[in-house]
């Protein structure tokens, strides 16, 4: 090969756009124009009533789902430890007892707190 076969215009390097079919157009619009009314398309909500009752209530859910991670992690810690003692070994036993204990303390984050609180 010639090297100046290997290089090539100006005019040869552009590229061209792939061509859509009209069925792939109209899809595309379709998603252009849901997306855009996503966006556009906001609806007002007002608060009702107290809003400190609404801060109340998204801070009950919140604890509840520290609660349940808190949960996950403490069945992981039992089921650790207990295959560290099946298996014998000191420092999986060590981490099994420390998840375990994380797994208690976070699922009563929200009692610990109400007693530092007051």
């Amino acid at each position: 090969m010639k090297i100046n076969q290997l290089k090539k215009t100006k005019e040869e390097r552009k590229t061209k756009p792939l061509p859509m079919k009209p069925t792939q157009k109209r899809i595309f619009l379709t998603y252009a124009v849901m997306a855009l009314m996503l966006c556009m398309g906001g609806i007002t909500a007002y608060a009702a009533g107290d809003p400190l009752s609404v801060v109340n209530n998204l801070s009950a859910f919140i604890f509840s789902l520290i609660r349940a991670i808190g949960l996950i992690l403490l069945g992981f810690g039992i089921v650790q430890v207990g295959l560290s003692l099946k298996s014998h070994d000191p420092s999986q036993r060590a981490n099994g007892f420390l998840t375990l204990a994380g797994g208690i303390i976070i699922t009563f984050a929200k009692e610990i707190l109400d007693l530092i609180v007051g």
